[in-house]
């Protein structure tokens, strides 16, 4: 993405959505589920329905799996599941994970022309980073949230993406939202910010129907979006 390629458009911040926007982490998160359920006696899951649980942090993804393979736990024992899925995942997030073709060009044009980045995502602050550090992607972001970095905040919260821009100085009228799904969409438009959806995420809804400003089909498409909006 050429240096000035953004000239046009009048954004000094973008908040970016992880899981299913930059980067493909349902095979990692796949991986998980399956030694958590397969040990319990439960089926395993394919890829394609673990991708489609993914977007409301581990608690909630932890709950699907179960939900799609037979009863919930206890609470007691949910909970356990979940702080034991965490620290599975975590040290081996960035295994199969993989980032989403022409991603990098796109971070690296922001990068040079001076636009701060930041990630909102509901994925815990530890495995985020993990795979950031691994797929080589944290020189390109000035700030991280995490779904645990805010205790109780996680998106469609617009708290959670008011805390990112904080977090690098940057104010809501120059900012903008890339994401994948209809939480990016509910937390940006709460917050009062625009939305582009890359269509290649996580969701059941198609992304057409998500309400973003732009729904595009890859990175190379980026910096026209940004011109468009």
């Amino acid at each position: 993405m050429p240096t000035d390629a953004n000239a046009n458009h009048r954004f000094k911040a973008l908040i970016f959505d992880f899981d299913g926007t930059l980067i493909d982490s349902a095979p990692d998160l796949h991986g998980a589920a399956v030694r958590m359920l397969v040990p319990l006696g439960r089926r395993e899951p394919s890829v394609a329905e673990v991708a489609l649980m993914i977007g409301d942090g581990v608690p909630k993804l932890v709950e699907r799996c179960f939900a799609a393979t037979g009863d919930i736990p206890p609470e007691d024992e949910f909970a356990a599941h979940v702080s034991a899925f965490i620290k599975d995942y975590e040290p081996r997030s960035a295994e199969l994970t993989t980032v989403f073709p022409n991603a990098k060009d796109a971070l690296q044009g922001l990068k040079d022309e001076g636009i701060k980045t930041v990630i909102c995502t509901n994925k815990p602050f530890g495995a985020t980073m993990e795979i950031l550090k691994k797929l080589d992607l944290e020189q390109y972001f000035d700030g991280v949230i995490g779904g645990d970095t805010i205790p109780g905040v996680k998106k469609p919260d617009p708290r959670h993406l008011a805390a990112g821009l904080e977090a690098i100085g940057a104010d809501k009228e120059n900012a903008v939202m890339v994401g994948d799904n209809g939480n990016d969409v509910k937390a940006a438009h709460a917050l009062g910010i625009p939305v582009i959806l890359l269509s290649h995420g996580y969701t059941k809804i198609p992304v057409g129907e998500l309400g973003a400003e732009i729904v595009i089909d890859g990175f190379t498409e980026l910096s026209g979006a940004l011109e468009k909006i």
